[in-house]
């Protein structure tokens, strides 16, 4: 059962605010922090659209108001201490007023042994695929396959999931990594083309993994 938020105690600062960090649904990148009162919070509860205060005009504004850029909330938590709270969004536009997706585009340090990718390369490859689609290069393989079409693409598949089986075959964990790597950007690509998202694919694994079929895998 899910909790009211007069049933939650949550710390609010000496001004009566809160901070609330805003992640991306999607692709879980860290868009913006921004602050809440009571009146914010309950704001963005009953319209699901983020609504903050502004600390500068003494007032409640919601996020893309006036520049279209919304955010819908799909979930709202809060941390152990009570003090911060974490929105997911699923963003109309960019967060930052600079015109960037992110607040958080400026870094300060990166461990390059450490920084060896995640999830979010995913995201990324799908970006990259729907780009040259859009805007083809001369020399892209993307736009190739793109050219040549779903018999084409299929056919990269095929060759690219028995080049993976035969990796696993040889018990050959480096070529495994690299040939599952190509199956990926053809699956990602054959995607595009048909015209389906990650997004579809990731709502059908959800429906999944959350009824009576997860006990099924």
């Amino acid at each position: 059962m899910k909790l009211k938020l007069e049933e939650i105690e949550l710390k609010y600062n000496d001004a009566g605010l809160i901070p609330a960090i805003v992640q991306d649904y999607r692709t879980r990148e860290v868009l913006m922090m921004a602050w809440m009162n009571k009146d914010a919070l309950q704001r963005t509860l009953a319209t699901k659209k983020a609504t903050f205060w502004s600390r500068s005009r003494g007032e409640l504004w919601v996020k893309g108001e006036t520049s279209g850029n919304i955010q819908q909330v799909v979930s709202l938590d809060y941390d152990c201490d009570g003090d911060t709270l974490l929105l997911q969004v699923l963003p109309a536009g960019p967060a930052c007023h600079t015109g960037h997706t992110s607040c958080f585009y400026r870094n300060l340090m990166t461990d390059d042994a450490a920084n060896k990718g995640n999830i979010t390369i995913l995201h990324d490859l799908a970006a990259q695929i729907k780009a040259r689609r859009k805007n083809p290069v001369e020399g892209s393989y993307t736009n190739y396959l793109f050219r040549e079409g779903v018999d084409k693409i299929c056919k990269k598949i095929g060759e690219e999931s028995a080049e993976t089986i035969i990796a696993a075959k040889n018990n050959d964990p480096e070529e495994l990594r690299y040939e599952a790597s190509d199956l990926l950007y053809h699956l990602a690509v054959l995607l595009n083309n048909q015209g389906v998202t990650y997004d579809e694919l990731f709502e059908v694994l959800t429906k999944r993994h959350t009824n009576k079929r997860k006990r099924e895998y």
